[in-house]
C-alpha cells in the first residue's frame, strides 16, 4: 500500500462517516468512495459496510486498519528519528483540538510553530473534547487540546483555567437570573461541559430557565447574546473581545468561581520525534508568556 492509501483507510476508519472523511481528505465524495472502491479491489476483501448510517467496519477491515495504522506510525517515527541528528525539524504533526481551543487560542500557537518550522506538515482536526480525547486514546494523534479534566495517564500540561461567565446586555448579577423570563441561549458542546452548567444551576436555583435556546456553534450563541435575544453562559476566552455586553463570573452559592481547564496531552513515545517536541516547546514559551 502506497502511503496514501494508508491515511485513506485510517481517516475513514476514525470517522465512519464519507462526508466526514471526505472534508478531512480535502476531496469530494464520490472520488473518496471510489478510491475505497480500488483500495478493497486491491486487497480482494470487503474493509467497510455502507449504510445510510455511515460505515462499519468488517472483521478483515478491522485487521487492515490494524495494519494500516501500524505501517503509518512506524513510517512517522522513522521520518522522525532520520532528522533528529540533522537540525532540520520536519515530518507530519497531527493535532487534535477541541473546537473552542481551535477558534480563539490556536491560530497564534500554529502562526508561530509554521513560521518557525515549515517544513513540518501539519494534520488538524477539531471537535468537542470528547471526541478528541477518543483520537488520542486510540494513539491516532500526536498532541490533545482537551477542555475539562481528562483522564490521561500520558504526558500532560495545564495550559490556563478559563472561568465561565454570565454574559447578558441587561443582567449585572447572578441573583437576577432567578425567575428570569429571559431565553437561555446554549451552544451545542460535549456532555462534561453541559453537565458542570446544569450542576451549576441547580445548586443556585431550584427551577430551570424557562425558555432556552440551542444553537449549533458558540459564536452563533455569541451574536445573538450581543444583539440582546437572551443571556448566555460563555468562557473568558470566547468574550475577551466583548466590552458591549455585562461579564459576570460564575461562582457556586460558597463563592467558588466555576472554571474549565485546559490540558494538552501526548505520550511519552511521540514527545521523542522532533515535531512534536518543537510544538511542546512553543507551547510552553506562549503559556509562559501569556502567564508574565
Amino acid at each position: 500500500m502506497q502511503v496514501s492509501e494508508v491515511e485513506v483507510l485510517i481517516i475513514l476508519a476514525e470517522e465512519l462517516n464519507m462526508r466526514k472523511a471526505a472534508e478531512r481528505l480535502f476531496v469530494s465524495q464520490p472520488a473518496l468512495s471510489q478510491r475505497l472502491v480500488t483500495i478493497e479491489h486491491q486487497w480482494g476483501k470487503k474493509i467497510f459496510v455502507r449504510s445510510t448510517r455511515g460505515l462499519a467496519l468488517t472483521p478483515d477491515g478491522e485487521k487492515i486498519i490494524e495494519f494500516a495504522k501500524k505501517m503509518y506510525s512506524e513510517e512517522q517515527e522513522l521520518r522522525g528519528e532520520l532528522t533528529a541528528n540533522q537540525g532540520e525539524v520536519y515530518g507530519t504533526l497531527k493535532i487534535a483540538v477541541a473546537s473552542i481551543m481551535g477558534q480563539y487560542w490556536l491560530p497564534k500557537v500554529l502562526k508561530t510553530f509554521v513560521e518557525r518550522y515549515p517544513s513540518v506538515r501539519v494534520k488538524l482536526v477539531t471537535g468537542w473534547s470528547s471526541e478528541m480525547m477518543r483520537y488520542m486514546l486510540e494513539e491516532n494523534f500526536h498532541i490533545g487540546i482537551i477542555r475539562g479534566n481528562p483522564d490521561w495517564r500520558g504526558e500532560r500540561m495545564k495550559l490556563f483555567s478559563d472561568s465561565l461567565h454570565l454574559v447578558d446586555l441587561k443582567m449585572t448579577d447572578l441573583s437576577q437570573l432567578k425567575n428570569n423570563e429571559r431565553s437561555f441561549i446554549q451552544f451545542k458542546s460535549d456532555s462534561t461541559y453541559y453537565q458542570e452548567i446544569l450542576e451549576w444551576w441547580q445548586e443556585r436555583f431550584s427551577s430551570p430557565p424557562l425558555t432556552t435556546l440551542v444553537v449549533d456553534q458558540i459564536e452563533t450563541c455569541k451574536q445573538m447574546a450581543l444583539h440582546g435575544i437572551g443571556f448566555a453562559i460563555l468562557p473568558e476566552s470566547t468574550i475577551k473581545d466583548v466590552n458591549e455586553m455585562n461579564k459576570t463570573p460564575l461562582t457556586s452559592s460558597g463563592g467558588v468561581p466555576l472554571v474549565r481547564d485546559t490540558w494538552m496531552l501526548s505520550t511519552e513515545s511521540m514527545l521523542e520525534l522532533a515535531q512534536v517536541q518543537a510544538f511542546w516547546k512553543i507551547v510552553e514559551e506562549i503559556t509562559k508568556e501569556t502567564e508574565l
